[in-house]
């Protein structure tokens, strides 16, 4: 279903609606009885094909509503260390059990983006690899039905409570944040700049 996030939907659903009356059409014309006494055959094929025509229409809503719902998860990839996951809002524990946190005093788009997620010792550790990082890694984020590239420009060590690096600062950036191991009062962040 990649192909409808490029494409008009509206556009798709009237050619498909308009394809499909110009088949009912021929198959009327090519059934049209020879004799009046299959007139009661022609209304029985037009009911047929309307019903075929409503059974289509509503097929299309539901693959129109199921890639509209695909294209508005919210889900962070970097190619780099095989890293695809889903983002839910909080950075609390029940949270990040399940996937990446967002802070939520910070923007989900056109700005400072902040996501945490566990390194290690949970049952999902997405951010495990997030040291491997190197200058110019890309960082794909998607919210909203859109996306947006980031390339890293910083991976470095934090105090536990060095939390300025989640304010706003006239940057287009997105903010991960992870734990250290054994450095309980550390934290790993990378910084990442929009470049698309």
């Amino acid at each position: 279903m990649l192909f409808l996030r490029n494409i008009n939907k509206k556009s798709i659903l009237i050619t498909i609606i308009i394809s499909t009356l110009i088949f009912n059409f021929m198959i009327l014309k090519v059934n049209k009885p020879i004799s009046n006494q299959l007139n009661n055959s022609y209304s029985e094929i037009y009911a047929k094909s309307s019903e075929h025509l409503i059974n289509e229409i509503n097929q299309i809503k539901k693959v129109y509503k199921k890639s509209k719902i695909q294209n508005k998860k919210w889900k962070l990839e970097i190619e780099s260390i095989g890293l695809n996951a889903n983002i839910s809002e909080g950075t609390d524990v029940k949270t990040l059990n399940k996937n990446i946190g967002h802070f939520e005093n910070t923007k989900k788009a056109g700005g400072n983006i902040g996501l945490a997620a566990h390194n290690r010792g949970y049952k999902v550790n997405y951010f495990q690899n997030i040291k491997k990082l190197k200058l110019g890694d890309k960082i794909k984020y998607f919210y909203n039905g859109r996306d947006f590239t980031y390339k890293v420009y910083k991976n470095y060590i934090i105090l536990d409570t060095d939390w300025n690096v989640l304010d706003e600062n006239n940057k287009q950036e997105i903010t991960l944040i992870t734990c250290v191991e054994n450095q309980p009062y550390l934290r790993r962040c990378v910084k990442g700049i929009l470049i698309n």
